[in-house]
C-alpha cells in the first residue's frame, strides 16, 4: 500500500530509508518547537497554545506536502517571519496579535490564489536576486541581534544604544556555553546539532540552578487561547497593506528558494523545473492559512529537509514520519516550557539563555547569502547594504525592505538603467514612499 501510495520503488527507496530520513529531518528542525512559543509569547500569547499551534500546523502542512507533491520536504513556522510578526508588526506598529494573524491569513490566501493561477513566478522574478539575498542576510542579522539580547551578551547602553553585558552572570555564561556546544555540533556536522545543543544547554542550566525541572511528559496544553482568534476584517486596512505585502513576499522567497535548493540536492529538478511544484506551493500556502487559524505565524518549507534527503529520503512517506513526531511532541509540554521559558533577572529583564544560542547560530547560517550580492555594482550593492543594515539597526524587516526597494529604484533610474528593473519594483517603491509621507 505504501509503495503504491508514495511510489517507493519508482523513486528507488524503501520504508526503512524513508523512516530514517523523516526522523533526521525532525531532529534538525524541531528547535522551532522551543523557539516559536518563546517568541510569540512576547505578545502575551499563551505559551502552551502557541506550542500546540506550532506542532499541529507543522504536522498538517508536512502531511499536505506528502500527499499533494510527494516530496520529503517538511514545513513549520518560519524563522524570521515569526520575529517580523512580533517585533515588526505587533510591537513596532502597535497591532494586536489577533489582527496580525488576520494579515498573515490574507497573505496565505493570496499565496493560494497565485499557486492556482501560476502568477507566483512573475512576482518572484520581479524582485532582483541581490535584494532577495540581502533580505535573507538582514533577517539573519536581526535574528542574531535578538539572540544576543536574549542571552544577555548585548544589553541597552544609554551612550551607545547597545553595549556588552555582564559576562560573569550565570545566564550569560550558560548562553556562551550553548553557543560553543552548538558550534561544535555544526562543525562536526551532527544531525540535529541545534536540538542536541539546546537539550545539553538545558541540562547544564538545570545543574547551574537557572533552569527549573518541572517534568517531561503531560497532557497536551489547551489551544483555545489562540484557536480561531485571528481578526481578518481588522487586517483589511490601508495601514496593514505593507504588512500583508511583506508577509506574502517573505513566504514566497522562502518557499521557492527552499524548493529549488532542496529539489536540486534531492535530484527532483527535471530540465530546470520542479515537477508537482503547484502541489508543493499549495501545501505551503494552506499550511500558513491553517497556522493562522490555530494561532501561529507563517508556515513554510524548511531547508533542514535536506538533512533527511541526505539520508536517502525521496518521497512523502518521510514527511509522514516527521509529522508524526511533531504530533507526539505535544505530550512533552513540560520539557518544552522548561527549555523555552524565560529566566527573570534584575530590572524586569527576562533572558532566554537556553534558546538564545540557537538564534545566534541560525543568524550565522542565514548570512551565507551575502556572497551572492553583486558588491562590485553600486546600483546593486548600496540598496542591499541599506536593506540588511536597516533591518538590524531599526529592528524592523519592513524598514529594511522599504529602504532597499526605494534606493534600488532610484539608483537604477538615475544611472539610466531603469530598463533593468521590473515595473512592480517602481510601484512598490512609490507605495513605500507614500507610506513614509502619510502613515508615519
Amino acid at each position: 500500500m505504501l509503495n503504491k501510495l508514495f511510489k517507493l520503488k519508482q523513486a528507488g527507496t524503501n520504508v526503512r530509508t524513508e523512516v530514517i530520513g523523516g526522523v533526521t529531518t525532525f531532529m534538525t528542525m524541531s528547535y522551532i518547537i522551543f523557539v516559536q512559543p518563546a517568541v510569540l509569547s512576547q505578545l502575551g500569547m499563551d505559551f502552551g497554545a502557541v506550542m500546540m499551534a506550532t506542532c499541529l500546523s507543522s504536522a498538517l502542512a508536512t502531511i499536505l506536502m506528502a500527499f499533494l507533491a510527494n516530496y520529503p520536504i517538511a514545513l513549520a513556522p518560519a524563522m524570521g517571519h515569526n520575529f517580523y510578526f512580533v517585533f515588526g508588526v505587533c510591537l513596532a506598529l502597535g497591532v494586536p496579535w489577533q489582527i496580525a494573524l488576520g494579515a498573515n491569513f490574507v497573505s496565505g490566501l493570496i499565496f493560494v490564489i497565485l499557486a492556482f493561477f501560476g502568477l507566483r513566478a512573475t512576482l518572484l522574478n520581479a524582485v532582483p536576486s541581490s535584494l532577495k539575498n540581502a533580505i535573507a542576510v538582514g533577517i539573519g542579522l536581526l535574528i542574531a541581534l535578538i539572540g544576543f539580547e536574549w542571552s544577555g551578551i548585548v544589553v541597552a547602553n544609554p551612550g551607545t544604544l547597545v553595549g556588552l553585558g555582564n559576562l560573569r552572570s550565570q545566564p550569560v555564561v550558560l548562553s556562551v556555553i550553548g553557543i560553543a556546544i552548538i558550534s561544535v555540533m555544526m562543525i562536526k556536522r551532527v544531525k540535529g546539532g541545534i536540538l542536541i545543543g539546546i537539550i545539553i544547554s538545558a541540562i547544564i542550566g538545570w545543574l547551574m540552578g537557572i533552569v527549573e525541572f518541572t517534568g517531561l511528559v503531560s497532557r497536551p496544553p489547551r489551544i483555545n487561547p489562540t484557536l480561531f482568534k485571528l481578526d481578518i476584517f481588522g487586517a483589511l486596512s490601508l495601514k496593514l497593506l505593507p504588512v500583508v505585502f511583506i508577509l506574502f513576499f517573505l513566504d514566497l522567497f522562502d518557499t521557492v528558494g527552499t524548493l529549488i535548493g532542496v529539489g536540486e540536492e534531492g535530484g527532483f529538478i527535471k530540465e530546470g523545473k520542479l515537477p508537482r511544484a503547484r502541489g508543493a506551493l499549495l501545501a505551503d500556502a494552506l499550511g500558513t492559512i491553517a497556522g493562522t487559524c490555530l494561532g501561529t505565524s507563517t508556515v513554510t518549507s524548511y531547508i533542514e529537509s535536506s538533512t533527511g534527503i541526505s539520508q536517502g529520503a525521496k518521497t512523502g512517506l518521510s514527511n509522514l514520519v516527521t509529522a508524526l513526531l511533531f504530533l507526539l511532541s505535544i505530550f512533552f509540554f513540560p520539557a518544552i516550557k522548561m527549555i523555552g521559558g524565560g529566566y527573570p533577572t534584575e530590572g524586569d529583564l527576562t533572558l532566554y539563555p537556553v534558546i538564545a544560542p540557537a538564534l545566534i547560530i541560525v543568524g550565522c547560517i542565514m548570512l551565507k547569502n551575502v556572497v551572492k550580492i553583486q558588491w562590485s555594482d553600486y546600483t546593486e550593492a548600496i540598496p542591499c547594504f541599506l536593506t540588511l543594515t536597516t533591518m538590524a539597526f531599526t529592528f524592523s524587516i519592513t524598514e529594511g525592505i522599504a529602504f532597499g526597494f526605494i534606493s534600488y529604484a532610484l539608483l537604477k533610474l538615475f544611472s539610466r538603467r531603469f530598463k533593468e528593473v521590473h515595473w512592480t519594483i517602481y510601484l512598490f517603491a512609490f507605495l513605500f514612499v507614500l507610506r513614509y509621507i502619510f502613515l508615519k
